[in-house]
């Protein structure tokens, strides 16, 4: 099957083709069709598979046939929401460049960077808006977005989402939403969370699923290295250069951690960089350019951080810490052999980690090789301790989600008018509670203030 025997138009065949490709993938051969009927649509593939032109293309093309040029302001005819700024980047990307030939406009807006000059595009009147919730929100209370005149809703990363907790912003979008539309969702897995989630908002909607469930890609080499903890930094240094590797990926669970990995491993001789939720948009922009471009060797990440990251023929990805959550083992590796290449996936598991590797084991269905690297045999004797989950754990987010007070979840300076009210209202009503001699409730306030901020520090990154 072709991409001319889908019914495209001839601007998108003629993007397609000089992007390189001839062939549609499975995803795109099954959703494309579909979508373009009109119909609403639960797609579900492993990353690298096409995923994102599976639903952009023949959004272009809807849009197109129902195009009506008009006088005044452009309104916004479709939405995309994404869990992070980097997907968000990545999806926008993809509609500019099936889009060049078009008419259409579009636009991308995020967190971490200044609200104005996403104000002033959306003004000017898009065809297409790609958004994180977060600052969608931003726009909407801002009076920037007008959602009354949009047809085609698409989730992408449903399952991040719901993992993030933004299932409350979500609703609150949905609700400005006209109910008659079409509404695409896109995940790389289907849990029993995002099956109901599905019921609530499509319509009789095709199911597409091109691999099963927490799969891992076939084309991925995965191989297990056992080593103490204390020495992972050594050993990854020793693989990199001993093999000459130019390009790798490397995750980490913490923000700090990736920080001091990419420092040491800079004084190891090997140029790297960290990229997570803290960093500003701007800084991770640049590591991930230097990276692709080669600037860099070693780029270390974060689960969240990591998830939209679209870097073609990436050769290497690297578990320096397995993640609490074995589902996200199978999204990290699927950063690398995306659209047909190979990749090689190792992980350096210590002691502490052996419950987590038997949990990935189970998930995937399958035993990972163990390698053992001459010198760096782990020492028996060592015990295995308790692992600390950071702050971005899985459930803490769950527990704290975006429901909480939504000024803990974004960037110093940037809270919505009314919290510094709402904040300066709480000090005063400390300081009375203070001169009244009630200290032991202050400090309990106090103390349920900084969990909450814990809890959701780490939705930050997606805002």
């Amino acid at each position: 099957m072709s991409f001319e025997s889908l019914g495209l138009r001839a601007e998108l065949l003629r993007a397609v083709s000089e992007k390189g490709y001839s062939e549609p993938t499975p995803i795109q051969k099954q959703a494309i069709p579909v979508i373009m009927k009109g119909q609403d649509l639960m797609g579900g593939a492993q990353t690298g598979t096409g995923k994102t032109a599976g639903f952009t293309l023949p959004l272009l093309e809807r849009l197109m046939a129902s195009n009506k040029p008009g006088k005044g302001r452009r309104p916004i005819r479709a939405l995309v929401l994404t869990p992070t700024r980097e997907l968000a980047a990545q999806v926008h990307d993809s509609v500019q460049t099936y889009g060049r030939h078009l008419p259409l406009k579009s636009t991308v807006v995020f967190g971490g960077v200044s609200i104005n000059p996403q104000k002033m595009k959306l003004i000017k009147g898009v065809d297409i808006l790609v958004a994180t919730p977060g600052r969608l929100l931003d726009h909407i209370s801002q009076n920037s977005v007008n959602l009354s005149k949009i047809d085609i809703l698409v989730l992408d990363e449903a399952d991040r989402m719901l993992d993030m907790g933004f299932i409350h912003d979500i609703r609150k979008v949905l609700a400005l939403l006209p109910k008659e539309k079409q509404t695409l969702l896109f995940s790389a897995t289907f849990s029993s969370d995002i099956k109901k989630l599905a019921n609530t908002l499509l319509k009789k909607p095709a199911l597409i699923e091109v691999a099963q469930q927490n799969t891992t890609a076939e084309r991925v080499t995965q191989v297990v290295h056992h080593v103490d903890k204390k020495r992972k930094r050594e050993l990854l240094s020793f693989l990199i250069g001993s093999n000459n590797w130019e390009q790798v990926l490397v995750f980490n669970r913490t923000k700090h951690g990736a920080n001091r990995l990419a420092e040491q491993l800079t004084n190891d001789g090997i140029a790297s960089a960290a990229i997570h939720g803290n960093k500003s948009q701007g800084a991770r922009t640049r590591a991930l350019a230097d990276f692709k471009s080669g600037k860099i060797r070693v780029l270390v990440a974060t689960d969240i951080a990591a998830r939209g990251l679209d870097i073609n023929q990436l050769p290497h990805v690297v578990n320096f810490e397995l993640p609490n959550v074995a589902e996200d083992y199978v999204h990290r590796i699927g950063r690398t052999g995306r659209a047909g290449n190979e990749g090689e996936a190792m992980s350096l598991v210590c002691v502490d980690e052996l419950k987590l590797l038997k949990d990935i084991e189970r998930l995937i269905k399958q035993d990972i090789p163990k390698v053992e690297i001459d010198g760096y045999k782990p020492d028996p004797s060592i015990k295995a301790e308790p692992i600390n989950k950071g702050r971005g754990g899985r459930q803490q987010q769950k527990s704290g989600g975006r429901s909480g007070n939504r000024s803990n979840q974004r960037p110093a300076g940037k809270k919505r008018a009314g919290t510094k009210r709402a904040s300066l209202s709480n000090s005063q009503s400390a300081n009375n509670n203070q001169r009244s001699g009630n200290k032991k409730r202050g400090s309990s306030q106090s103390t349920n203030q900084n969990r909450n901020k814990s809890a959701n520090r780490a939705q930050q990154y997606a805002h």
